[in-house]
Parts: C-alpha cells; structure tokens; sequence
C-alpha cells in the first residue's frame, strides 16, 4: 500500500476526525470523574493505580478513574500512529506533519497535568483554590491540544499545504480569546456547582455572597455574565465572517455553524441553571462547548484560507502555533 497515495492521504483525514472525537470522549468522561468525585478512585498514585498497573479490587470510583487512564492509554497510541501516518503520507514540512506533532506535545503536556492533579490531590473533595488555578491551567492545554487536532484534520481534508493563522482577523483572534475566558470560568463554575450543591435558584445565589464563602463560589457566578457577553460577541464575529459570501462558501458554512452551536449552548447553559447543574447536563454543556471550540478554530482556517486565496500568500512554509501566543495555554478532572 502507497502511503502517500492520495486515497491514503483521505483515509488519514478520516483517520484524524475520529481521533479528534475520541478526544470529546476522553474529555467527557474525565468531566464525569470530576462530577462523580472519583478523581482519587487510585488514590495519590500516578501512573500505577493505587501501586498497582491493573488493579484487581474495583469499587466504583476506582473503575471510573481507571477507566479515563484506559481512554487517555488509547488516545496516546492513536495519536501516535496519526503522527507516524502524517509523516509518510505527507511532504516535508506540509501543516499536517507540523499539528500532528503538536497534538503529541500537547497530549504529553495533557498526561502530565493529568498526573499533578493527582499527585497534588486536586481531586474529589478538595475545596483549594490552587485546585481551581490548576484545573484553569489544565482546561487551557486541552483547547490548545484540541485545536492541533482540529487544524490537522482540517489540512488532510482540505488538501492543504499550510495554514497561517497571523493572518486572521483581529476580530477572530478576540473569539479565541473570549472563548479560552468562557471556558476556564465555565470550568471553574462546574467545580463549585459540583463541590456546592444547591437546592434552589435562590439558595445558589444565596451561596455565592455569603460571607466568607469559598473563592470557587464567587467565581462561579462570573461565568453566565461572561458567557453571555462572549456569545454575543461570537455571533457577530461569526455574522461578520460570512459577510459578502455566496450561500455555498466553505467560510459561510463555517460561520453558520459556529452561529447555531453558539446559540444551542447558550439554551444549554440556561438549563443547566435552570435544573441546578445536574452531571448529566454539566457533560451535554461541556460536550456543547467543545464543538463550539471546534467550529470556531475550522472558521478561523476557513477565513485564513480565504484570505490566503485572495491576497495569494504562500502556504507550504512554517506555520505558526495553533493559538495566538497572547492567549497562553486535560481533560477537566
């Protein structure tokens, strides 16, 4: 088999996508051994599981965290074999060589993270505020890895050579701003909600200015005004994009769906309110905001390559980051 056929150059596209959704699983799953206070179900051990490699007594909390280490496992070696795959189905220095090796960096980066919120107990109970700090940290890497996965797949895709992301908009680079803020406050708001419990609207509220509450309390509340403000913000920038384009634009389509994925998450954000942040929706609210994340940064390559195109930039040189360096860099645990 030609590896670097054009029918193989396809499959690893393919390859890509389903890699980038296994991804959305790790992720989710590490949500719910968040909400389900399972993050010590291996105690402060890392990467034995209670000093064990495969652990034979299997309470729930144990099997929970232990099955998020099996997913992150998996996702290491398919994200290898997609570096590998990249470099023998494309030329030097083509993008898709450049974000495959990115995604390992990030991954790597991901799996050790991973380990100090463990070995630093930021887990189950843990009310500190170095846990809501940490975790902030963590969920930035995992957009910034997400993103490498996202512009890998595209590239495949597209059939495209490079991609220079200087050369977005200032309006798109503010989206990725406001949206890595949305989601580190979203994080933080998800770990208060799962650490406090509320009965009622009220109660909530009655929580978060209570004197001397915890600082995860009064960050929570941070989340919805800045969320909202930020979607609002997001749908021009998604409006503006599609300026001037015909109905058959890969950039209109692209910012069509960064439009409906924000205003679903919008509806979702207020149920999950509504219902006092149950765990099931906090994981539909997360799974919601990650393919917000995905659609913004496949809008962002859709403009780059339209402007690209237009004003005739080269495309098979070094490209840089997946991010803006100002926007600085796990599955939420």
């Amino acid at each position: 088999m030609d590896l670097a056929s054009e029918q193989s150059k396809k499959n690893f596209a393919r390859f890509a996508w389903i890699v980038l959704a296994y991804n959305l699983a790790v992720i989710l799953w590490g949500a719910y051994v968040r909400a389900s206070f399972s993050g010590d179900g291996c105690g402060a051990h890392w990467p034995t599981c209670d000093g064990q490699f495969l652990p034979t007594a299997m309470a729930k909390p144990r099997l929970i965290e232990f099955t998020h280490r099996l997913m992150t496992s998996v996702d290491f070696f398919a994200t290898v074999a997609l570096c590998v795959w990249a470099f023998l189905a494309f030329p030097k220095k083509h993008g898709v060589r450049r974000y495959s090796v990115f995604t390992i960096l990030f991954l790597l980066v991901e799996a050790l993270l991973g380990a100090g919120l463990v070995l630093f107990r930021y887990v189950a109970h843990d009310l500190s505020a170095g846990r809501g700090w940490y975790l902030s940290l963590h969920l930035t890497n995992t957009m910034l890895m997400m993103g490498a996965y996202t512009i890998t797949a595209w590239l495949a895709s597209r059939d495209q050579t490079g991609i220079k992301l200087w050369a977005a908009s200032s309006r798109l680079r503010i989206a990725v701003i406001l949206t890595f803020v949305v989601s580190i406050t979203g994080a933080i708001a998800a770990l208060g909600d799962t650490l406090f419990p509320t009965t009622s609207l009220a109660n909530g509220v009655a929580q978060d200015f209570a004197t001397g509450s915890s600082v995860l309390l009064r960050l929570r509340m941070l989340h919805p005004a800045v969320a909202i403000l930020s979607a609002v913000y997001l749908l021009w920038s998604a409006f503006g994009a599609m300026q001037g384009r015909s109905d058959d634009s890969p950039l209109r389509k692209a910012g069509v769906r960064v439009a409906v994925m924000v205003f679903v998450q919008v509806l979702a954000g207020f149920t999950n309110i509504y219902l006092l942040a149950p765990v099931w929706m906090q994981i539909v609210h997360l799974l919601i905001g990650d393919v917000v994340w995905i659609t913004l940064v496949l809008l962002v390559c859709e403009e780059v390559s339209a402007t690209q195109s237009r004003i005739n930039i080269p495309i098979d040189r070094q490209s840089t980051i997946p991010f803006p360096a100002s926007s600085s860099s796990a599955f939420p645990g």
